[in-house]
């Protein structure tokens, strides 16, 4: 069943057009990645679905809803959650906080801490570190917490953006691991991510892009094992 589909869609930025004419699906319970160089529009992409950006031309549709023109707080709100690249983790505000904000249009006391409780069990550094501000975390443990707080909000898809960017390897591993576990535990995950090998290996298709098109897609194993991504991304 798919989850979400974009078509045809198209983003500029005044006269720069960063995205042209992309069209591709998500379907329920698969881990899609979207892969390329930077300026290729990846994350130009992630930010039109999530209601950050409109799109010049086009559709995207979520659980069979087009939300193109739905404010980003109710495609949240809907079932949708991205955690963007860089993390973005609020400064002077706790871990418990941070989590806290993160299901901040869910009024159902008992659920947001039934949630807390499983991000806790997922992330235990996080519960260790709940009282310290988020800003002296290292950086895996801000990407970890940046994933947590989307989480927070139970979503059906979640959006992430580079999520192994500046990482220490031992922390990239663990990142895509926890990845691996978010989709079995049931949320359909859409990756945009620099490391190509990475990414494709846990996903179940993907999607790559040049200069804010799409030029191939297939399953993960078949873009791993393509000449022309190996030659252009993982260095075969």
């Amino acid at each position: 069943m798919s989850m979400l589909k974009v078509d045809q869609l198209s983003v500029h930025y005044g006269v720069i057009q960063a995205v042209k004419d992309v069209t591709f699906e998500v379907n329920e319970g698969e881990v899609v990645s979207l892969i390329g160089a930077n300026g290729a529009g990846k994350t130009s992409i992630l930010r039109t679905i999530s209601g950050l950006v409109r799109p010049s031309s086009g559709s995207i549709s979520f659980l069979g809803n087009e939300i193109q023109k739905v404010p980003a707080q109710k495609i949240v709100a809907s079932g949708l959650s991205h955690v963007p690249e860089g993390r973005h983790v609020f400064s002077g505000l706790t871990v418990l906080e941070n989590l806290e904000m993160g299901a901040f249009l869910k009024k159902d006391r008992d659920e947001n801490q039934a949630n807390l409780k499983k991000v806790f069990d997922r992330f235990p550094r996080l519960e260790e570190r709940k009282n310290q501000d988020a800003a002296t975390l290292s950086g895996g443990e801000q990407q970890m917490l940046a994933m947590g707080r989307a989480l927070m909000s139970t979503p059906k898809l979640l959006l992430l953006d580079e999520p192994s960017m500046g990482l220490a390897p031992i922390f990239i591993q663990e990142i895509f691991d926890i990845i691996q576990d978010i989709q079995k535990q049931g949320t359909t995950v859409l990756l945009i991510e620099q490391n190509a090998n990475m990414a494709l290996s846990i996903s179940n298709r993907g999607y790559v892009l040049e200069t804010g098109s799409i030029v191939l897609s297939g399953t993960g194993q078949e873009l791993l094992t393509s000449d022309d991504v190996r030659k252009a991304y993982l260095g075969g």
